[in-house]
C-alpha cells in the first residue's frame, strides 16, 4: 500500500477557497451569513491548528497524566456545550450534562483501551486514546444535547397531561414515562441512522483517513466497525443518563412536577 500524500499549506489554502461558494450563495439569496461564514472558517483553521500543536506535544511526551488531563478538558468542554445548546435551563443542568458526557465517554473508551485493543503497549498511548475519546465525545454530545432538548420541551408541551396524571395518583415515573421515552428515542436516532447507511451512503472520517494513509481496506473496516459500536453504546448511556438526571431534577420525591425550575432563554 502507498503512503499518504503530505499536503502543503498552499494546497490547504486552495481547499479553503471553496468557502467562497457558500459566501456567494449567501450574497445571492441575501442570507446575510457572510460574516458568520468568515468567522466559522477562521475558527475552524485556528482551532484545528492549535489542536495540531497540542497533539504534537502530547504525542511526543506520551505521559498518562498529560493524556488524562487533555481528556478531562475535552469532556468538560463537551458537557458545557451540551447544556449551552438547550433552550430551556434548570438548576444543575451543567453538572448533569458534564456527568452524562464524562461517564458515558470514559466508560466506553476505557472498555476499548483495556478490553478490545489488547495489542497496544500502554492504555494511555495518545495515538489511540485521544482519537477514540474525541470521536466518542463528539457523537455522545449530539445525542445528549438532542435528548436534553426533547425532554425539557416535551414536559413543557405536555404539562397539562403530566400534571393531570399526577393529580389522579400516578407516580412521577408514570406521569413522565412518555416524555422520557420520546427523549431517549430522539437522542439515539442520529447514531442509528449513521449505522444504517455507513459504508453504503457514507464513508466515516476515520475510515477515510486510514484509507488515505495507506491502511489495508479490510483493516480500516474492522476499526470502523469497532468505532461505530463504541459510539452507539456511549450514546445510549449518555442519552439515558441525561434524561434520568433531568427527570430526577424536575420531579421531586413527593411526585410533583417542578415546572418552576425550567426557564427559557434565547440562544444566539
Amino acid at each position: 500500500m502507498t503512503t499518504y500524500v503530505e499536503l502543503t499549506y498552499w494546497e490547504v489554502a486552495l481547499a479553503a477557497l471553496l468557502i467562497a461558494i457558500n459566501a456567494t450563495i449567501s450574497i445571492l439569496l441575501q442570507l446575510r451569513m457572510e460574516r458568520l461564514l468568515a468567522l466559522a472558517s477562521l475558527r475552524t483553521v485556528t482551532q484545528l491548528l492549535l489542536v495540531g500543536l497540542v497533539l504534537e506535544s502530547v504525542f511526543r511526551l506520551e505521559r498518562w497524566y498529560v493524556v488524562v488531563g487533555l481528556g478531562l478538558m475535552m469532556s468538560l468542554i463537551a458537557g458545557v456545550t451540551a447544556a449551552q445548546r438547550n433552550q430551556r435551563r434548570y438548576p444543575g443542568i451543567w453538572l448533569n450534562t458534564i456527568i452524562s458526557v464524562w461517564a458515558s465517554a470514559w466508560i466506553i473508551t476505557s472498555f476499548a483501551l483495556f478490553v478490545i485493543l489488547q495489542g497496544i503497549d500502554r492504555w494511555y498511548a495518545p495515538q489511540y486514546s485521544i482519537p477514540l475519546l474525541g470521536m466518542i465525545l463528539g457523537n455522545t454530545l449530539n445525542g445528549i444535547s438532542l435528548a436534553l432538548s426533547t425532554i425539557t420541551e416535551s414536559l413543557v408541551r405536555h404539562r397539562d397531561q403530566v400534571e393531570s396524571l399526577l393529580t389522579l395518583g400516578a407516580t412521577r415515573w408514570e406521569a413522565a414515562q412518555s416524555p422520557v421515552q420520546e427523549a431517549v428515542r430522539t437522542g439515539m436516532i442520529p447514531i442509528i441512522n449513521s449505522m444504517m447507511v455507513v459504508g453504503v451512503v457514507s464513508l466515516p472520517g476515520m475510515m477515510t483517513g486510514q484509507l488515505i494513509s495507506g491502511m489495508n481496506p479490510i483493516e480500516a473496516v474492522k476499526y470502523q466497525i469497532v468505532i461505530m459500536f463504541l459510539i452507539a453504546s456511549a450514546t445510549s448511556i449518555g442519552t439515558v443518563s441525561i434524561v434520568l438526571l433531568t427527570f430526577l431534577r424536575l420531579f421531586n420525591t413527593q411526585h410533583q412536577f417542578r415546572r418552576d425550575l425550567l426557564t427559557k432563554i434565547k440562544l444566539n
